[in-house]
């Protein structure tokens, strides 16, 4: 069967993806220890294996049983990636048909819808979401190169469920920022009227009140902010999840229904 999709730019770098496996590690740890034989498939890891090496080190720290299946539509690539093997780490040529052996507990797929339309990238998300297993969770972002600007969606058999900010705050003038990396499916919806629009706008002026908290550091603003965004509307009937345990390493996340209406 001819792979499905396209080939992406490929690009990659050590720990590129370390904010979304270090999310994934923590609130998806155990869906994968209670999995049978849990399999996780990166799909579009790029031009070098690098980041699903990283991703099976870092679940094989939390669930010793789960396998991790890497696919690339560029059999370049896949040949490539051959000598990072090592059990229950392999690496195939394929797209999104996904040609694993069996329904994978969770996928993940970065950098890889950008380059489709939106209706292209919606059709894959749900073609994606089916492919999962009973429970399976489907995980679909977008980072800058140096993996310091990120958002991702989780979706299930119910479609959408959150979408996840990350940055290194260090680096954050503003909130708003993080738009330039929103998933495709929104990032053109960034416009007045559209509730991604409206989210950021409240992110950007939460972030404005909490100016002073920036005397104690800029992970205290953040913490702040979103303490402030769980009791300001229009966003208080659809507070950040995560609470200050998440909030404190960059991240913040909302139910889908904050963006997506």
């Amino acid at each position: 069967m001819r792979p499905i999709g396209a080939v992406t730019r490929g690009t990659t770098g050590y720990n590129r993806l370390r904010r979304s496996d270090r999310w994934l590690t923590a609130v998806h740890g155990g869906l994968l220890r209670s999995a049978d034989r849990p399999l996780v498939v990166d799909l579009g890891y790029g031009s070098a294996p690098t980041t699903t090496v990283e991703l099976f080190d870092r679940l094989r720290a939390v669930c010793p049983a789960v396998e991790v299946v890497g696919v690339e539509i560029d059999p370049e690539r896949v040949a490539a990636a051959k000598p990072a093997e090592r059990p229950g780490l392999t690496f195939v040529h394929g797209g999104f048909e996904l040609p694993v052996a069996r329904p994978p507990t969770l996928i993940r797929a970065f950098n890889v819808l950008r380059q489709y339309g939106e209706e292209e990238a919606w059709r894959a998300l749900y073609g994606l979401r089916d492919r999962l297993a009973p429970g399976g969770v489907l995980v679909e972002g977008t980072c800058d190169e140096l993996g310091r600007r990120c958002s991702w969606l989780t979706v299930d058999a119910d479609g959408p469920q959150t979408i996840t900010f990350a940055a290194r705050l260090a680096d954050l003038d503003r909130p708003s920022e993080l738009a330039e990396r929103l998933p495709k499916v929104l990032i053109h919806r960034n416009v007045p009227g559209e509730p991604i629009h409206e989210l950021l706008t409240a992110f950007d002026h939460a972030w404005a009140v909490c100016a002073p908290f920036r005397s104690h550091g800029v992970r205290a603003r953040w913490i702040a902010t979103a303490e402030l965004l769980a009791g300001t509307r229009p966003v208080a009937v659809r507070p950040p999840l995560g609470g200050r345990r998440r909030w404190r390493l960059g991240e913040i996340t909302f139910a889908w229904s904050a963006v997506g209406g």
